[in-house]
């Protein structure tokens, strides 16, 4: 008896083909875009894993160039060897560019030296070999566990788009069967006189919403896997920049993230199609047998999700009074996303049933009257759409701001027109010569040591006293005359990243280890957002009393105004034996530092516009499938004098309207998500702030685009409808 019951309901997609498309397309594309993100994650973390394999038994510590164009000289390792560190080994690295746009990365023994991998040693040969370090080389020794530590905000960002793709994906999904329950309403009430029981249709319900979750679950693996081979390059060159984590190019199937989708298929469809299945099957068949209409609990259930998005805006105001941990803190984001998600079709509708009461001209009242119900079958579409705005704007907003505020403070930063690392033995002639040639206007010295605390590494700079330093550094927050007592007490400056994770401020007193000794009274903070580690800054005196000239040392050199830098350079080259790997312009690294942030961030655009493009398919097939269960009602207004042209005119406007009000309630949304998320995500995990920007170019791009779709989704359907004539078309709606 179970499988004619089975057979009757899925019946109902052959009259309706473009619902089960629907519910197809956004159960898979939801899926896919959570099993990419998975994938993604998932490769990358194991790569970390090969990779501590790889070095960690037999060469656990690197020796690294500090800046990722430099090399390291052969006469250095050829020191190493003689001074008895036999357990290191030399490496090239290098990158191919193929002729498909991928990058290919080398790695061997050829003609210079990338890195030199050290074998483990006793403690007191490793401190010896980290002492004697040249300038501008660090050792480090690998782990997969500080990569993670490293990385962790790059892939919960990662995590949190593809949690949020899914969601869009989910709300498309129930809108699908949302609507294809509420139409199969008559079928259900026969069945039910004739007996069928309301566990045999409970159970071919679900056995329909399993078939559906293995297909989709199928082909969003499938789509998935596709995804992550065209994003894992970007991930992979941006990781490398940022983190020096070489993370491989190819993204391969794996159990865990397939499983992990199957699961989130499973509990995400079935919590979102149990109210819609209690609701049929709790209706009384004579019920259910009327005149069927798409807007009988339509304005109950807006109304109690309104009720709900109240209940959940409460436990999130609740959560945030708490103190907050990244866990809390994307936990308020998911409350204020699904909160100001469900109220938004409570307040579309509310509006639309309003205006069609109380304004005077007929044809505008049947505009919003046709809106209000129609949003039946089009209002979880337009709260997916809102969702996707709304994410779409908060990236765009932090990205933006990001971007900005790195750029200034870049220009800021980077105020010498050179650059040069020389060796600690050459620095003071070598400075003696830049300050007597005609074009350098002055010389900037910058000490920098590490020392091991009982919490972690802090990096230790000093500054000089002149306002070209001064202008230099970016300062956040100081006590009075922060610059005077930083040259002339026992002060420092400490970087805003370690002024947030140790909670110190201005005027507090601290205790540095090693060399420095106890009570530093902190004058000031400073932004960094070039360095995750911490950081503190001294003055040349106080730096050369605790370290002497045991660090390494960068010259910044300004040039007098409208002066080329070439000629200093090749002579500087020529007669210091200074290669171009140690000569840096502030432009080459202004340059390189924002492109790798533009291609690491261009990976969240990505999945954002692929989120908007997954909600403006769903409110086009919900659009869609409304329409043709509507036929009888747009029959009848071809036959009292609307013409196609009007009707078409009408529908494109009809889902501008409902897109300009999702956009007027995504727009507050998104400053409030960009917001949330550099006080949650980014202030924890990196230690960094920065005032937001309004982005109106980009929020006026991605609002023309979005609009534009809507239109022509509101036109499609309809033009569709209206080719046939009236007389036709009623006689087929009837």
């Amino acid at each position: 008896m179970l499988w004619p019951v089975v057979k009757a309901l899925l019946g109902h997609y052959r009259r309706y083909p473009f619902q089960i498309l629907l519910v197809w397309l956004g159960l898979t594309l939801g899926v896919s875009l959570l099993v990419g993100v998975t994938s993604i994650n998932d490769h990358a973390k194991k790569s970390y894993q090969d990779g501590e394999k790889l070095f960690s038994s037999p060469l656990p510590y690197r020796i690294r160039p500090k800046h990722i164009t430099s090399k390291i000289p052969q006469g250095f390792y050829v020191q190493l060897r003689r001074d008895g560190f036999n357990q290191c080994a030399p490496f090239e690295r290098l990158k191919l560019n193929l002729s498909d746009s991928s990058d290919l990365i080398l790695i061997g023994q050829g003609s210079g030296i990338s890195l030199i991998a050290c074998g483990e040693m006793p403690e007191e040969k490793f401190t010896r070999l980290k002492n004697h370090l040249p300038n501008g080389l660090s050792i480090a020794r690998n782990s997969r566990a500080e990569l993670e530590s490293l990385t962790q905000a790059f892939h919960m960002n990662l995590s949190a788009m593809g949690m949020l793709a899914f969601l869009v994906g989910l709300f498309i999904f129930y809108q699908a069967m949302s609507l294809s329950l509420t139409q199969r309403q008559p079928l259900v009430g026969v069945m039910r006189q004739t007996g069928v029981s309301g566990g045999q249709l409970a159970l071919a319900l679900c056995i329909e919403l399993l078939i559906l979750i293995l297909v989709s679950w199928l082909c969003g693996n499938f789509f998935g896997l596709l995804l992550a081979n065209q994003l894992i390059p970007a991930v992979s060159e941006s990781l490398r920049d940022l983190y020096d984590a070489n993370v491989g190019l190819m993204v391969s199937w794996n159990w865990p993230s397939a499983f992990y989708s199957l699961l989130m298929a499973i509990l995400g469809a079935f919590l979102t199609c149990a109210w819609p299945i209690v609701r049929l099957l709790r209706s009384q068949p004579i019920r259910l047998t009327a005149r069927l209409s798409l807007v009988r609990f339509a304005g109950t259930e807006f109304t109690l999700q309104a009720a709900l998005a109240c209940v959940l805006c409460v436990i999130a105001i609740a959560i945030y009074q708490a103190p907050q941990t990244q866990g809390s803190g994307l936990i308020i984001i998911a409350l204020m996303l699904v909160s100001v998600a469900l109220f938004t079709p409570y307040l579309i509708w509310k509006l639309f049933d309003s205006l069609s009461y109380v304004l005077k001209w007929p044809k505008v009242r049947w505009f919003f009257a046709d809106a209000a119900a129609s949003m039946s079958y089009r209002g979880v579409a337009t709260m997916a759409f809102m969702l996707a705005m709304a994410a779409n704007m908060g990236v765009e907003t932090m990205v933006g701001s990001f971007r900005e505020t790195t750029d200034k403070w870049l220009s800021q930063r980077l105020a010498a027109d050179l650059y040069i690392y020389p060796n600690s033995s050459s620095a003071t002639r070598m400075s003696g010569w830049l300050s007597e040639q005609p074009e350098v206007e002055s010389v900037w010295w910058r000490w920098e040591q590490q020392i091991e605390s009982k919490d972690d590494t802090v990096q230790v700079v000093s500054t000089g006293y002149s306002d070209g330093e001064w202008d230099s550094l970016t300062v956040k927050i100081g006590i009075p005359n922060y610059w005077y007592h930083l040259h002339h007490s026992k002060g420092v400056m400490i970087s805003e990243s370690m002024a947030i994770k140790r909670g110190i401020r201005p005027g507090d007193y601290i205790d540095l280890s090693g060399q420095l000794g106890k009570r530093w009274l902190v004058v000031g903070v400073y932004y960094d957002y070039g360095n995750p580690y911490n950081q503190v800054m001294l003055s040349h005196p106080n730096w050369l009393k605790a370290f002497k000239d045991s660090g390494s040392v960068t010259l910044g050199v300004m040039l007098k105004e409208g002066i080329a830098s070439t000629g200093l350079k090749k002579r500087l080259g020529s007669i210091f034996r200074v290669g171009a790997e140690r000569i840096y312009d502030n432009s080459h690294i202004h340059t390189k530092a924002m492109k790798v942030f533009d291609r690491t961030f261009s990976i969240a655009d990505t999945l954002g516009n692929i989120t908007l493009v997954i909600a403006v398919c769903g409110i086009f097939f919900a659009s869609l499938a409304g329409e043709v269960s509507r036929q009888r009602h747009v029959a009848l207004l071809r036959c009292l004098g609307i013409t196609g042209k009007e009707l078409v005119f009408m529908g494109s406007i009809q889902l501008f309207v409902f897109g300009a009000i999702s956009v007027l309630i995504a727009f507050p949304l998104g400053l409030v998500l960009a917001n949330l998320i550099v006080d949650i995500v980014m202030k924890p995990s990196l230690g960094w702030t920065l005032n937001l920007q309004f982005m109106s170019g980009e929020y006026f791009q991605t609002s023309i685009m979005a609009m534009s779709s809507l239109m022509l989704a509101g036109a499609l359907p309809i033009m569709r409808m209206v080719r046939r004539t009236p007389m036709k078309f009623v006689r087929n709606s009837l």
